[in-house]
């Protein structure tokens, strides 16, 4: 992280790093916040119940990410209690990991349970995502290459804590106008909802918009409320992220490209990918997927019907990760 304005390890990488330590009876030097470099000596991954805490607003999504693919080689099933932010910027959203990532990612052959208990908003954090999963002994590839067309679009905006429940019907009316004026002829749901105050820590709002295709694909569009920042804006923010993700024609959207790469590496067998535009995250997590594993990534400009379209299919020959522990 030595480019970012605060760079070495922020919160919420450090409690990813020690969950992982914990997962397996690892041992971490170097671990403390700011820190620039680190030495991980892992053991063998054991599973059972971990908690891992931020104690601030760093997110919840993060901490799964990292432990995810971890746990699913493990020797025995996992709960992990990931405690901090569950709607937090510059990383993906709770209801973005349950709607968006969750159904895709157990495409790979896998599932896993996960449990809101608490929301959690910037800058306190205080929410709380209780995960259940059990290992498998390999992850089967997956190739989403058909986009389809798009069947619905449903969502949330949300809003918790002191903000009134308008914010959230004014943040959703704006979306679906801005949505309109591109989709005439089909059904958007976007519930306005407020969360119950024994179930959210703080003052919060944001919105989460997907569409779904004919082929199963799920894309979407976010955005988060802040003061100082009219409703309708965050609504229309999400609307125009989730058009944007349609236009470009790949079966997965810019938040997700990534999130997959670790997944395809771990995997026995091709999988392949359709994505818009390939993010700097996707360069980077094949990057490193490449150095650690012997996956082999090549991502290529898809030949299209429509010229227009700014499309690349990212394809691994994955290494084929067998559980020892099954």
């Amino acid at each position: 992280r030595a480019g970012r304005s605060q760079p070495g390890l922020r919160p919420q990488h450090l409690s990813g790093l020690e969950i992982i330590r914990d997962l397996c009876d690892g041992k971490l030097n170097g671990g403390e916040i700011g820190s620039t470099e680190i030495t991980f000596t892992p053991g063998k991954i054991k599973g059972g119940t971990h908690i891992a805490d931020t104690k601030t607003a760093g997110s919840v999504c993060l901490l799964m990410q990292v432990a995810m693919p971890c746990v699913l080689f493990a020797a025995s099933p996992s709960e992990l209690h990931l405690k901090g932010g569950t709607n937090a910027e510059m990383a993906p959203q709770i209801d973005y990991t349950v709607m968006v990532f969750k159904p895709i990612v157990e495409k790979f052959n896998f599932t896993f349970n996960c449990d809101i208990k608490r929301r959690g908003y910037y800058p306190q954090g205080g929410g709380e995502v209780v995960v259940q999963m059990s290992p498998v002994k390999e992850l089967s590839p997956i190739n989403l290459t058909e986009r389809g067309t798009v069947t619905k679009i449903h969502g949330r905006a949300f809003v918790a804590g002191a903000l009134p429940i308008k914010l959230a019907k004014d943040m959703s009316a704006a979306a679906v106008r801005c949505i309109r004026r591109e989709i005439r002829d089909l059904y958007i749901n976007i519930q306005p909802v407020r969360e119950p105050d024994d179930q959210a820590v703080g003052t919060g709002s944001g919105i989460i918009i997907v569409a779904e295709t004919s082929t199963g694909c799920l894309l979407a569009g976010s955005s988060l409320g802040k003061r100082g920042k009219n409703a309708d804006k965050v609504g229309i923010e999400a609307a125009e992220r989730l058009l944007q993700n349609l236009k470009h024609g790949g079966t997965v959207d810019d938040s997700l490209q990534d999130q997959l790469i670790i997944f395809m590496a771990l995997a026995k067998g091709v999988s392949r990918v359709k994505s818009g535009p390939i993010t700097l995250h996707t360069q980077t997590a094949i990057h490193f997927a490449e150095q650690l594993t012997k996956a082999k990534f090549t991502v290529t400009k898809s030949e299209e019907e429509d010229p227009g379209n700014d499309t690349y299919i990212i394809e691994c020959q994955g290494m084929g990760m067998i559980n020892p522990n099954l």
